[in-house]
């Protein structure tokens, strides 16, 4: 996370909006797990407007450096105070523009819902999570390098380790 020199004006505003900033609705489906989550339009619309009545917008711009593509969420204050925190994003395909869209609009959706602390229960997360608990020999070993003996990181999905996302072709 990274906050310009002060934030004693964006502190307060932010405690403001937290304390009418409800839960986001559950009111989209995930059709591969068959379970319902807050879209990033629910999210947005549990936040916008305590935010900005209290001076606060937020913005999220894509960028990218040696480490990656990211969605950097800034709340700017009218003060000219801000807060930031940035998300990598990993889409199943890096050439297939509907992958990187949605692995934007999910970067973009929790990295709002947490900086501003909105309620919303993951059930399409915590169903990935059954699905790793439950079959953990579907995963495939991670690939060592010979010369450091380190586990690599998954190209598609950043995984280090044995258990590779659900979407990962590595799996």
């Amino acid at each position: 996370m990274k906050y310009s020199t002060t934030i004693t004006k964006i502190a307060p505003a932010l405690l403001v909006a937290q304390r009418s900033i409800g839960a986001a609705k559950k009111d989209a489906e995930n059709p591969f797990f068959h379970s319902s989550y807050a879209d990033l339009g629910s999210v947005m619309e549990a936040c916008k407007e305590a935010l900005n009545e209290n001076g606060i917008t937020v913005l999220q711009p894509i960028d990218s450096d040696e480490h990656g593509v990211y969605v950097e969420t800034t709340l700017l204050h009218e003060s000219g105070e801000w807060i930031s925190a940035s998300m990598r994003i990993a889409p199943k395909s890096e050439t297939n523009p509907q992958d990187q869209g949605s692995a934007i609009s999910y970067a973009r959706r929790y990295s709002l819902q947490s900086m501003v602390f909105i309620p919303a229960k993951d059930d399409d997360g915590e169903t990935v999570a059954k699905t790793f608990r439950s079959t953990p020999t579907q995963a495939k070993p991670a690939q060592i390098d010979t010369q450091t003996t380190q586990p690599t990181k998954c190209p598609t999905c950043y995984a280090i380790g044995k258990i590779h996302a659900p979407n990962c072709p590595n799996r």
